[in-house]
């Protein structure tokens, strides 16, 4: 029987369930620096990532964003994109998009029974396996090259130059805005920008989103040694006006072929307001090489459709619970930014919990100012922070009264209902959960079920 929600079978269902453990297998997914059995394997598949022009994306913050938009606008001019994104909020599947849908179980378990034969075979000829990112990959591009699509969407995992994605030989090159993040990148941002520059190629045009100094000199002086050409938010295009409506926020637009006015766009906060201009600088770049202004009917309709599951996202009312996947400081600073424009709440109670990498007191410090009082918690994910560690560090930055503890995240989501609850009046309460990707998608599933 066929589910008639996801159109799966049980087959296909226990299908997803034998790759899920499979890939399980190949985790820790860390990220190797070299391309090495990445570029064997897509030789040995035949290069599908070669039947299609691709838009690659790299930054810090704003990546999966940017690529949805990205993804929303070429749907609206006709084309079937392909996108890829990582990580997942609650299925695996997400991370493999087509013309618009998660891949069906179906699907992702085809790709990746075509792909693991030519894995295996890499396996023996290096010292290290293939990687869980670098399988799921080589698997995207396969999907892709099978459905077919017009057009991949990719969004690096880690860094650039030694990303998995990096195989790709992009004419778009998106760079959302660096800052610290990954201690693997390096520790300082001109260190991360010149991993993020990687994906510059020769004669690309590159979209690069606002940078700090030292990232864009980074950034810029890459795209002057492959020939690339540049376009920068603030000075090639960018956002000429924005105000809050409701249920997400109006944009005048200037991008590299012309100006767009009254475009909805149903996301919250600036930092959407910036990853639209990129989105949209982008597509101009990919339809036309920038030259000439698109259709605005198609313009709208594709920013109308745009979504960002995880990112200041309501998911319940009454209190009102909003999730978002903000887990360094730079994205904590503009989801403290963006709550309190776009929600307006009386008493906001935070759900926290972190990956053991994280910059913890300068999350909760940029937190602090929106929040009442906090539940510190803890995913599942074996590089979560333990809640007492984070609790430790909350308490510093806090205050004692104004922290809970709850190590399990449905405890944790009980108890910053009741504190809403306690602490506001009906209306004005609400609920923030953040930290982390995993700890989002856990409380979305806890939530929408």
């Amino acid at each position: 029987m066929t589910d008639a929600r996801t159109g799966s079978t049980p087959d296909d269902v226990a299908g997803l369930a034998r790759v899920e453990k499979a890939l399980a297998g190949r985790f820790p997914h860390r990220m190797l620096p070299d391309l090495e059995r990445m570029r064997d394997l897509v030789d040995l598949l035949g290069h599908p990532e070669q039947s299609f022009p691709t838009i690659h994306i790299t930054g810090t913050n704003g990546k999966t964003s940017t690529a949805r938009m990205i993804d929303a606008l070429l749907r609206a001019f006709g084309l079937r994109p392909g996108r890829y994104t990582s990580p997942h909020l609650e299925t695996v599947t997400e991370r493999i998009s087509i013309n618009g849908a998660p891949a069906s179980a179906e699907v992702f378990a085809r790709a990746y029974d075509d792909v693991i034969p030519y894995a295996e075979l890499i396996d023996t000829r290096h010292p290290d396996r293939v990687t869980f990112f670098e399988l799921l990959t080589a698997m995207a591009f396969a999907a892709f090259a099978d459905a077919p699509v017009d057009v991949g969407v990719i969004e690096v995992g880690m860094g650039g130059t030694w990303d998995a994605t990096n195989v790709v030989d992009a004419g778009v090159s998106v760079i959302t805005p660096v800052s610290l993040d990954h201690p693997e990148l390096g520790s300082t941002v001109e260190a991360v920008a010149a991993e993020k520059a990687g994906i510059i190629r020769p004669d690309a045009l590159v979209v690069l989103a606002q940078q700090t100094l030292p990232a864009a000199e980074v950034l810029l002086r890459r795209a002057s040694e492959v020939g690339a050409t540049v376009a920068r938010e603030g000075l090639e295009f960018g956002v000429v006006g924005r105000r809050p409506a409701v249920g997400g926020q109006m944009l005048t637009l200037r991008a590299l072929g012309g100006t767009y006015e009254e475009v909805f766009l149903p996301l919250h906060g600036v930092h959407q307001a910036h990853n639209a201009a990129v989105a949209l600088a982008a597509v101009e770049a990919f339809l036309g090489g920038g030259q000439n202004q698109l259709d605005a009917d198609a313009v709208l309709a594709g920013f109308a459709q745009a979504d960002s599951p995880g990112r200041l996202e309501v998911v319940r009312r009454s209190p009102t619970i909003v999730l978002d996947g903000a887990h360094n400081v730079a994205g904590a600073q503009a989801l403290a930014a963006a709550v309190g424009e776009a929600f307006g709440f009386d008493t906001l109670v935070g759900v926290v919990g972190m990956l053991s990498d994280k910059d913890a007191e300068g999350i909760l410090a940029a937190l602090e100012p929106v929040l009442s009082s906090i539940v510190i918690t803890q995913s599942s994910s074996p590089r979560a922070m333990g809640a007492d560690d984070l609790a430790a560090v909350a308490v510093d930055i806090f205050d004692p009264d104004r922290v809970e503890v709850a190590p399990r995240l449905d405890d944790a989501l009980e108890a910053a209902v009741r504190l809403a609850e306690e602490e506001g009046e009906l209306g004005g309460t609400g609920v923030l959960v953040t930290g982390s990707l995993v700890t989002v998608g856990e409380a979305r599933h806890l939530l929408r079920r």
